[in-house]
């Protein structure tokens, strides 16, 4: 074989580590990189922005579980993956990025697009080094994926200096080492087990750690046991099926919500993989008067509003399993529950026949879930339209609709899409955006196209920025700065090379969605939404009173 080049056994650490695709952009300081690439296994999908790479790569992570890997130049190319890079990483997504850079003999000057990569990943990252020098490449590509994947999950980075590249070096892959399971303490599974038997309006918080640890099944059974009452987090979508009696549906709107009303009744709230980043405690226990028990692989993270009476840290599914058998809540009821849930369902269903045009959110994100099947993958881009996706669409099982919550980055859900369209070509994918976020990435839809990733884009389409304007109205009463108008995108979809419809009544969406999830290549449906509702849900939010309905 000859000699190899730094490059090249990089290349072999990603093999090692199992990596199928790299997503990213050629650029004169990763040649080395692409060259190796030649002759792996690896795909490496061109994107048309590292924005993008970042996002697929992002998405990867998060539907799998292993490491998505991106790829881009120095300067520019770098500070382009960044905004994809720090959503994995407060989003709980293992992603591997790897940066180009100048040689190592011109860093001591001012040198043409030579930034300090290291300096600037360092706040959006778990962790970040140079290959300073070839011996060292095993051993960085070893921990950037152990990094990465442990818990909490998130973002590393790799910079690779031109020069150091293309020197020779020996050396192969490093072994990769099985993650054992930590199992809680019997101290704190007591303490748990006494509060929740004792505790007369439990509640179950479940968030995203609970899906990464596929926890969902022994959260279902522990919660029906019970017979406590679960919400989930915008990220926790699914851990328990939307369709079960005890299931709250979603917490995490920045206004009141009915949901509100079942923490200010709780005397306990079981906190289950929650991570604070997915809803700040101090909007749900702002006095800390609630006794919270956390459960989860991590201790908790300090906040004034999160003092847990018991930490239960340790694998979820195994802590759930053990506090069950030693709790009992025989004879106990839920019915704060059951009056909130036929509250919650009466609403959603109200709009199954709505005929407003341009349509509600409520109506579009109804017929949607009609159409899509319990394993389907919807991916929520940022904007109004994710407000109402987290409350209204509902899941069967984990990771089928995702939703950038920790770092809220727009421009997410077409480059994801592509990424769950890799993971599980035999699901129907539609990616959810506004009109504003659509044109923040919709240039990857001709890398869906080259990549045979065929999806279905729903633009909900308010020719503004519609969540801001809401947020202006609330607080200002006035909106400044947030209309525009955009292309027409049918004929933007067809310049493309894609299927485009428009929606022109309410009737219209099912048959078009379905017609649209039919097509051998990705498909735009625009969409005119009535973002009136944003401002009637304020105002039912204002003078929402919590009395327990029976």
């Amino acid at each position: 074989m000859g000699e190899m080049n730094t490059a090249e056994l990089l290349v072999k650490c990603l093999e090692n580590e199992e990596v199928e695709y790299i997503f990213g952009l050629p650029g004169e300081e990763n040649l080395h990189i692409l060259e190796a690439l030649k002759d792996s296994s690896i795909q490496f999908i061109t994107t048309r922005h590292e924005q993008g790479a970042a996002f697929m790569a992002d998405v990867y992570g998060r539907l799998t579980g292993k490491a998505g890997v991106c790829l881009s130049t120095l300067g520019p190319g770098a500070t382009n993956l960044m905004t994809g890079v720090a959503d994995a990483n407060l989003d709980g997504a293992p992603l591997v990025a790897i940066t180009g850079q100048v040689g190592t003999d011109r860093m001591h000057i001012e040198s043409h697009q030579y930034l300090d990569l290291v300096a600037m990943f360092a706040p959006v990252t778990k962790w970040n080094k140079q290959i300073v020098r070839p011996s060292i490449t095993a051993e960085i590509a070893r921990k950037a994926f152990k990094l990465a994947q442990s818990e909490k999950p998130g973002a590393v980075h790799i910079d690779l200096p031109e020069n150091i590249a293309a020197m020779p070096v020996e050396g192969q892959p490093l072994k990769r080492d099985a993650q054992e399971k930590t199992y809680a303490s019997y101290r704190s599974l007591n303490a748990a087990a006494m509060a929740i038997s004792k505790a007369k309006n439990p509640l179950i918080l479940v968030g995203n750690g609970t899906i990464r640890a596929q926890a969902s099944e022994a959260l279902t059974e522990f919660a029906t046991t019970l017979n406590i009452p679960v919400a989930n987090t915008f990220m926790g979508k699914g851990a328990v099926p939307y369709t079960h009696p005890l299931s709250l549906w979603t917490v995490g709107l920045q206004q009141r919500d009915v949901i509100t009303c079942a923490f200010e009744q709780s005397d306990l709230v079981i906190a289950v993989g929650y991570d604070l980043i997915e809803y700040s405690p101090k909007k749900w226990n702002p006095d800390g008067a609630i006794p919270i028990i956390h459960i989860g692989m991590e201790p908790a993270e300090i906040d004034s509003s999160y003092i847990p009476l018991v930490e239960v840290v340790g694998d979820i599914s195994d802590s759930l399993i053990d506090i069950l058998k030693r709790a009992d809540r025989q004879g106990k009821s839920t019915s704060i529950a059951a009056g909130l849930r036929s509250k919650l369902v009466t609403e959603y269903e109200k709009y199954a026949h709505d005929e407003g045009f341009p349509v509600k959110p409520q109506k579009i994100i109804y017929d949607l879930r009609q159409v899509m099947g319990p394993e389907d993958i919807v991916i929520s881009d940022v904007g109004a339209h994710k407000m109402w996706m987290a409350r209204h669409y509902h899941c069967d099982s984990p990771n089928t609709c995702l939703i950038s919550n920790g770092f809220a980055a727009m421009g997410i859900a077409i480059p994801g899409a592509i990424a769950a369209k890799l993971v599980s070509p035999d699901k129907k994918v539609v990616a959810v955006t506004g009109d504003g976020g659509f044109m923040m990435n919709c240039q990857e839809l001709e890398t869906a196209l080259r990549a045979g990733t065929p999806f279905v884009t729903l633009i909900f389409n308010d020719n503004g920025y519609g969540l801001i304007e809401w947020k202006q109205i609330n607080q200002f009463g006035q909106s400044s700065f947030i209309k525009f108008t955009n292309p027409d995108f049918v004929k933007f979809a067809e310049s493309m090379g894609l299927k485009g419809y428009r929606v022109e009544s309410a009737d219209d969406l099912v048959p078009t969605l379905k017609t649209a999830l039919e097509q051998g290549v990705p498909a735009v449906i625009d969409c005119p939404v009535d973002y009136e509702e944003n401002i009637r849900f304020s105002q039912k939010a204002g003078d929402l009173s919590c009395q327990i309905w029976e």
